[in-house]
């Protein structure tokens, strides 16, 4: 046998950089931007942005904004983690039609809540902080597909009838949810989980990267009203989490009833940092992503938002001085943590939705057939960038 360890060669292709090709992707991702910010010409827009944001994001929008006849304005803050929006800035909010937002209080905020309620349309730009990612896969991966995969998903949660939303893995987890019938009606009413990935419709709040979400579960299950107590009960055993530089060695185990944290066991110096932090917190989202190619393994701000992979968004108790000292400008603010699981499986009464972390909703004979159009199906819905 020939000794291999000075061998030198190539045995896999390497990403084509002719300008033409690279022309071409780019404008892929053109189409699914231009789509997204679907401005119409009578629109009011607002744009809740933050000083760490790149400027080419700003102007790339407002650019879109003005070619449909629309007058941008712009409310530069000096981070992205107001809780709600201030009481100074609301009379500006509430004349918009259109808001692109950075902050994170878009999604949790009763007076953004109330604005979409009313028609407000909004776009959050979470994982769209640089231009530059433009010219990624998951920028250019179809809307239209994004948009099946979501709908195949939502198909298998079983209607007009209560279920158990059961969490599963290697390392230990067990933890379910109650469903009603209720609550699966207003969840799965919104507009992403109907697939439309564009903001062109009253009252819809889409994501732009396409990547995040939406939710296996939040709080729209209750209308987002703070006073229930959903029955979310069990034990999650996270394989990471944002803030933290490596995935865990110990298995630690965080239990919750009545979806608030109740105790973290485990003898880790991360298992400490967690129990301080997580105790008595609530569990407001179990995110799952739906682009293939978003990365796997990136999962700060907040993700991963792969297919299949999970991450248990829990609002904390108190301000966590970990957080503070390790992500000080951490575009989420230090009352919120996501926990991180890649072999999760996860079934919706009798349906798995995702089987050891793998989607099973990417193998839907609608979502393959869908791909074709666009590319090789396995390519685009199975090769996962890391």
């Amino acid at each position: 046998m020939a000794d291999l360890k000075d061998f030198n060669g190539v045995g896999l292709p390497t990403d084509s950089e002719l300008e033409t090709v690279l022309t071409g992707l780019h404008f892929e991702a053109m189409d699914n931007f231009l789509r997204t910010f679907a401005f119409k010409p009578d629109d009011r827009f607002v744009f809740l942005a933050d000083r760490k944001l790149d400027p080419r994001v700003i102007h790339a929008i407002c650019g879109v904004a003005r070619s449909r006849g629309v007058e941008p304005w712009v409310i530069m803050s000096d981070h992205s983690q107001h809780t709600e929006v201030p009481a100074e800035i609301r009379p500006i909010v509430e004349q918009a039609t259109f808001v692109v937002s950075s902050w994170f209080c878009s999604i949790i905020d009763p007076f953004c809540i109330g604005m979409r309620a009313k028609g407000q349309r909004w776009v959050k730009i979470t994982y769209f902080r640089n231009l530059d990612l433009l010219d990624t896969p998951q920028a250019r991966f179809p809307i239209d597909l994004v948009g099946e995969i979501i709908r195949q998903t939502a198909a298998q949660y079983p209607e007009s009838e209560d279920f158990d939303l059961h969490f599963t893995c290697a390392r230990g987890t067990d933890l379910t949810i109650e469903f009603t019938a209720d609550m699966r009606q207003n969840m799965l009413a919104t507009a992403r989980w109907r697939g439309n990935m564009a903001a062109n419709e009253p009252g819809c709040y889409v994501h732009y990267l396409p990547t995040h979400g939406p939710n296996l579960y939040d709080r729209t299950t209750v209308n987002n009203d703070d006073s229930v107590d959903v029955a979310l009960n069990g034990t999650v055993v996270p394989f990471w989490a944002v803030g933290f530089e490596k995935p865990f060695a110990e298995s630690i185990k965080v239990h919750f009833k009545d979806d608030r944290v109740t105790g973290v066991d485990g003898s880790s110096e991360e298992a400490v940092i967690l129990r301080d932090m997580l105790m008595g917190g609530q569990i407001i989202e179990l995110g799952c992503g739906f682009n293939p190619k978003a990365p796997r393994h990136t999962v700060y701000p907040a993700g991963s938002n792969s297919p299949g992979a999970l991450h248990y968004g829990i609002d904390l108790d108190k301000p966590s001085d970990y957080i503070r000292k390790m992500m000080p400008e951490w575009e989420e603010p230090p009352v919120h943590m996501d926990l991180i699981s890649y072999d999760t499986t996860v079934t919706a009464g009798n349906a798995t939705l995702i089987d050891q972390g793998f989607l099973t909703s990417l193998r839907a004979p609608s979502v393959v057939a869908m791909a074709e159009k666009f590319g090789d199906p396995v390519d685009l819905l199975e090769n996962w960038p890391e």
